[in-house]
């Protein structure tokens, strides 16, 4: 499955600090729980693919 493949799964997804300094993206599908840690720089950089993600799709959409 890539990028682009269409799914049927459902997921939950949540954002958060730990008590740890870290930030967690925690997902949640069909009895899996993914819990992924980075570091406050790592999530910067995640949040800045997303926003140039998320621009590139605005331009693509109908």
């Amino acid at each position: 499955m890539g990028i682009n493949s269409e799914s049927d799964i459902e997921a939950n997804l949540q954002i958060g600090p730990t008590d740890q300094g870290m930030v967690r993206l925690y997902i949640e599908a069909q009895g899996v729980e993914i819990p992924m840690d980075f570091t406050p720089d790592e999530a910067e950089e995640i949040a800045s693919e997303i926003l140039a993600s998320a621009r590139t799709a605005r331009g693509k959409g109908s």
